[in-house]
């Protein structure tokens, strides 16, 4: 007989297996259904409400009757209609895993990303949660079999936050409510901290030239009530934020602030009742103050820091004109669905991914490639949803909307980036974890040594320790460089997917380049012609685009894209594998492989001179006419790339399939010393992994299937924006401009990325150093401390501000990328 299932101590349901979610009662661990039970169970034992489970006579029918309608509403986000438009079903057979983007409301700083980050992975069925500090937005995956959205949001809101599908338009709202709030709390403070000044000045002024007692406590009775407003107004956040983090027993960065603030009024509050001791009325305006403009200024960059990511989210419209057998009909992009067809005018983004069905127009990609040439589109190519129709109207078939774009796989990647935490951020947030309770301990210390030396000054020293090492400015050092450079990035075409990529990169010592597709274009193009007989090289060349019209092979379309000139072929013969013959204008030729032309006429056939990709001949009955070399075209700038990678310090490769003298040819022309040909993908990895033994650090660009291996086994990978899903899929970084100069480019970013992260953590260690000590000894005023405090944290953010450096797109070629980009893979 099977073991019965435990049921939840609050409301009777049962509870899942794998779940857990105690709560202490009368002594004894008892385990809720869900994080919804045990808030309102906690509620209930910390309200001092615990008779209420010892005299009831049965549980709660559900433990919905004691949750808010906010958090009963949650329960529809779990509706697959509603989660269509922003979750991402990536389940199998086997598993139910989705992912979905979140707005996480009641970010205050750096702490509460990590707070939630924590308490959200540790819900059973949540594989993955992370959060970007700058945007504020999370990204979300759990398994649907073991936890549903709505329990996750619940989660949040439990510990005082609120988080709702990731919408750009409420994110905009969200963004103007932050900053009017702040800027209200700000104001506040700052008239509150005048005013109080001003009697502050009169009463310093009475201690030195005398001043009758009932004015001195008028002016304090009136400091007090000027004050009132600032602490449970203007400081309100830094209280909220305090408790949040005492009642999950964890020292945030709002602890030591709130008690610096509450401390200081409480004693001053005592001071004025009771006519004794020193008031700080001044100390805790002004420091309330300071810190408030510190944190909107913080803001303020931080909203600029992530503007590359929000110009990606609005690129897609709000609304889309639908073709339906009744007419036009205007619709919400939300409500497109697969197979709708949707008419694009001239000057409109492009709703969804799709292609092009009617019409033919120039289509402007640069904010999606960095590249700022429009692209031309015909019927049958596709388009990516956020780009720009520039010149005449298209009617488009819709084939990927929603979380499945391309343009929604690159907001995931960009976030997870931003949200990853590089080695350096880890050690960052360890220290900062346990520096509040040293500092606490040591500002405990500090106080009871003043108070048996001097008792007067005891007060303000403590207040002003506490205020002024606050490890705001730790945490932040690497989230906002990071934020930054990948913002940068992305304008430029270079889209960064792993935390790590810009370290890493930082320190590569070698860059391995594939061949094909990433130093050369990857299609054949026509380099040479030789003329073998009497007919000129213009003459020779329109027989073959005649010939080569019935072709299929790479080899034909090279040929067929030159003019015909008007040229009609008759009796037309594809031979796979050996060429084409036909007759023009009454005269027999064959083009293709040498011995097979050569065969029509009945002579000898030289080998070419040309250590060339491919060579094809054209020839007639009466002899050889013309020998075409084609080859794999060199990219726009690869050699002058080349040459940057080696001026800042990188030993570039290569290493290629192809054979030795079309390698060496590559080679020779862009000046790369050491490369390698005829190597199968393990190859390429064997030796990837001799050089990482021998101490280097290496870059790996490829864009191939046969390369996925080698770019996963490298330290740090890129991949070319056109390349296959697998290579993308494995890579660290994406090439969506396919310009190779911007890899030099990104390499600088990396490097610079890595030197203002040191700076900005040096900054912070020594900004610490050198004011613990001032303030223990009595040499910073609580004013100050709050002045250094928010000083300390703006600083690293208007240093990581210099990254996010606006990018101006280059004439380059620009990037072919499609909706079957492995970025939207991911």
């Amino acid at each position: 007989m099977s073991e019965a299932q435990p049921t939840c101590f609050h409301c009777g349901l049962p509870v899942p297996p794998g779940s857990r979610y105690p709560v202490e009662i009368d002594g004894v661990t008892r385990n809720m259904c869900c994080p919804g039970c045990q808030a309102v169970a906690q509620a209930i034992v910390d309200g001092g409400l615990i008779d209420f489970y010892r005299h009831r006579t049965g549980t709660s029918a559900t433990a919905h009757n004691l949750i808010p309608d906010e958090l009963e509403a949650l329960s529809i986000y779990d509706q697959p209609e509603v989660q269509r438009s922003f979750v991402r079903d990536e389940s199998d057979d086997s598993t139910h895993i989705k992912q979905a983007a979140l707005i996480l409301e009641g970010i205050v700083c750096a702490a509460c990303i990590w707070l939630n980050e924590r308490h959200v992975n540790a819900l059973p069925g949540v594989i993955e949660f992370r959060v970007n500090y700058s945007t504020h937005r999370a990204s979300v995956k759990w398994d649907d079999a073991m936890i549903h959205l709505s329990d996750i949001l619940r989660a949040i809101a439990a510990i005082g936050y609120i988080a709702h599908p990731f919408d750009p338009g409420r994110q905009e709202q969200l963004y103007k409510k932050e900053r009017h709030q702040a800027l209200k709390r700000l104001a506040v403070a700052g008239l509150g901290a005048m005013q109080v000044m001003m009697l502050a000045v009169a009463m310093y002024a009475g201690d030195y030239y005398g001043m009758e007692s009932h004015m001195q406590i008028f002016f304090r009775w009136v400091s007090l009530v000027i004050a009132t407003p600032v602490v449970f107004y203007s400081a309100r956040p830094f209280f909220q934020g305090a408790w949040r983090d005492i009642r999950r027993r964890q020292l945030g960065m709002d602890v030591p602030v709130a008690l610096a603030v509450g401390g200081a009024y409480l004693a001053s509050c005592w001071a004025t009742i009771s006519h004794s001791g020193e008031v700080y009325f001044d100390s805790v305006t002004m420091f309330t103050f300071f810190l408030l403009a510190g944190r909107y200024l913080e803001m303020a960059a931080r909203h600029r820091a992530g503007q590359a990511t929000e110009e990606l989210v609005k690129m897609l419209p709000a609304m889309a004109m639908r073709l339906t057998p009744q007419g036009v009909e205007v619709v919400a992009v939300a409500e497109l669905r697969p197979g709708d067809r949707v008419r694009i005018k001239p000057g409109d983004s492009i709703p969804a991914d799709g292609r092009v069905v009617e019409g033919r127009s120039s289509v402007d990609e640069s904010l999606l490639t960095g590249e700022s040439l429009p692209l031309t589109r015909g019927v049958g190519e596709r388009l990516v949803g956020g780009s720009v129709n520039v010149e005449s109207p298209l009617v488009m078939a819709v084939e990927k909307v929603g979380e499945d774009t391309v343009l929604a796989a690159i907001q995931r990647l960009l976030n997870r980036a931003q949200s990853e935490k590089p080695r350096l951020a880890s050690m960052a947030d360890r220290v900062a974890g346990w520096f509040v309770g040293v500092i606490l301990l040591l500002a405990a210390l500090t106080g009871w040594w003043w108070q048996q030396h001097d008792p007067a000054q005891a007060g303000w020293i403590v207040l002003s320790m506490l205020v002024v090492t606050c490890p705001c400015a730790l945490s932040l050092a690497t989230p906002a460089a990071l934020t930054a450079a990948t913002g940068s990035l992305t304008r430029m075409g270079v889209l960064t997917t792993r935390g790590h990529a810009l370290e890493t990169l930082a320190r590569a010592t070698h860059i391995v380049l594939d061949k094909t597709g990433t130093l050369t274009v990857g299609r054949l193009v026509l380099e040479k012609v030789n003329v073998l007989g009497v007919r000129d090289e213009a003459s020779c060349l329109q027989i073959a685009a005649a010939l080569e019209q019935v072709s299929e092979h790479p080899v034909g379309r090279a040929l067929a894209k030159q003019d015909c000139g008007g040229l009609q072929v008759e009796d037309a013969n594809a031979v796979p594998g050996l060429g084409v013959e036909g007759l023009v204008d009454g005269i027999r030729f064959r083009i293709g492989r040498p011995d097979y032309v050569a065969a029509l006429s009945g002579t000898l056939v030289e080998p070419g001179d040309e250590a060339t990709q491919t060579e094809v001949v054209l020839g007639d009955e009466r002899g050889l006419l013309a020998r075409f070399a084609l080859g794999d075209a060199l990219r726009p700038g690869a050699e002058a790339a080349i040459a940057e990678l080696r001026q800042l310090g990188l030993s570039p490769m290569l290493y290629s399939g192809d054979s030795l003298e079309v390698v060496a040819r590559v080679a020779n022309q862009l000046g790369i010393a050491d490369f390698s040909a005829r190597m199968r993908p393990d190859d390429k990895l064997q030796s990837l992994k001799t050089l990482q033994a021998r101490g280097a650090v290496v870059a790996m660009v490829g864009d191939g299937v046969n390369d996925a291996p080698v770019l996963a086994g490298a330290q740090i990978s890129l991949a070319m924006g056109s390349g296959t899903q697998l290579a993308q899929a494995t890579a660290d970084m994406v090439l969506l401009s396919e310009d190779l100069r911007h890899i030099p480019e990104a390499v600088r970013m990396a490097r610079a990325t890595l030197r203002v992260i040191r700076q900005n953590l040096g900054w912070a260690v020594i900004y610490n150093m050198v004011a613990l000590p001032l303030a223990a000894a009595g040499f910073v005023a609580p004013w100050l401390a709050a002045i250094g405090m928010s000083a300390s944290s703006l600083l690293v953010v208007l240093n990581a501000l210099r990254l996010n450096k606006p990018y101006t797109a280059t004439q380059a070629r620009p990037a072919r990328l499609s909706s079957a980009s492995p970025v939207a893979m991911s």
